[in-house]
């Protein structure tokens, strides 16, 4: 009897001990990804502590286990984000700008969470980096895109189904008006949006020309999940063809992305200067 008893406690034990370690095996394979319904907590805001200076949110695309598109070692998301930083440090080097990054480290921020970010620090302008990719290695070149009417109008549903309760547009609550004049704010806002995304992305492509290669010469538009801010000037920024071996030579140099953070810099620069006399 107590040598069956002896065998049952072993049993037991063997069992606890294999689902404990079943466990310590899930804790190391588990991972937490953030809802797309719930927005990323905010970044900090760097340069002047003067809330009135215009605020610049640069989103660096995909991060963490969304690599992006690739070519051997260079990644998408390493490439958005060096130059991301570059562009912050330049910014704050010439003062008068605050800027916010949507991530300055390698880790998931969700599509709909990165507009949002700006919307809720009140950006007034929101730059997303990327590198662009094609099936064939030939394509080369810096594109610059702003929201299309399609995408447009799928923002303002999309703002109105989930949004319009408790949303602001431009600072306005949505709830203290009704449906008309919510819906001719929105209207209102979204051309002025847009109409200063393209103004952007022209500056933008005219600072990069004759220094950066370019795709296009023209702001291309697209229905971009990144794009749909309502109240925010906005533009994705393809810094070249990531598969094509000049274009990523030139992305994976420390000068090839010193010198398109410049191009952005300066461009923000001017977008703002010329809006508000910095």
């Amino acid at each position: 009897m107590a040598a069956l008893l002896s065998v049952m406690v072993l049993v037991l034990v063997s069992h606890a001990a294999v689902m404990a370690a079943r466990a310590d095996d899930s804790a190391m394979l588990r991972f937490d990804l953030p809802s797309s319904q719930v927005a990323a907590g905010l970044p900090r805001i760097d340069g002047p502590a003067d809330p009135a200076r215009p605020l610049v949110v640069i989103d660096a695309g995909h991060g963490g286990f969304d690599p992006g598109a690739g070519q051997g070692a260079l990644r998408e998301k390493d490439v958005a984000l060096a130059i991301a930083k570059a562009v912050r440090a330049g910014l704050l080097a010439q003062g008068g700008i605050r800027v916010a990054l949507t991530r300055d480290t390698d880790r998931f921020v969700s599509l709909r969470d990165r507009p949002e970010i700006a919307r809720r620090l009140n950006a007034d302008l929101f730059i997303s980096i990327h590198a662009d990719s094609a099936p064939e290695d030939t394509a080369r070149g810096a594109s610059v895109y702003a929201l299309s009417e399609k995408g447009s109008d799928e923002a303002a549903q999309r703002f109105a189904a989930s949004d319009a309760q408790n949303g602001r547009i431009n600072g306005v609550a949505l709830s203290h008006l009704d449906n008309g004049v919510g819906s001719i704010l929105l209207d209102l806002s979204q051309r002025g949006a847009q109409a200063q995304s393209a103004r952007m992305g022209s500056i933008l492509l005219r600072e990069l020309d004759g220094k950066v290669g370019l795709h296009r010469n023209d702001v291309q538009t697209a229905a971009l999940a990144v794009l749909k801010a309502p109240d925010i000037p906005s533009i994705l920024f393809e810094t070249g063809y990531i598969n094509n071996p000049q274009d990523a030579a030139f992305l994976g140099s420390v000068q090839g992305r010193d010198m398109i953070a410049d191009a952005v810099v300066r461009s923000i620069r001017i977008y703002f200067a010329t809006k508000s006399g910095l």
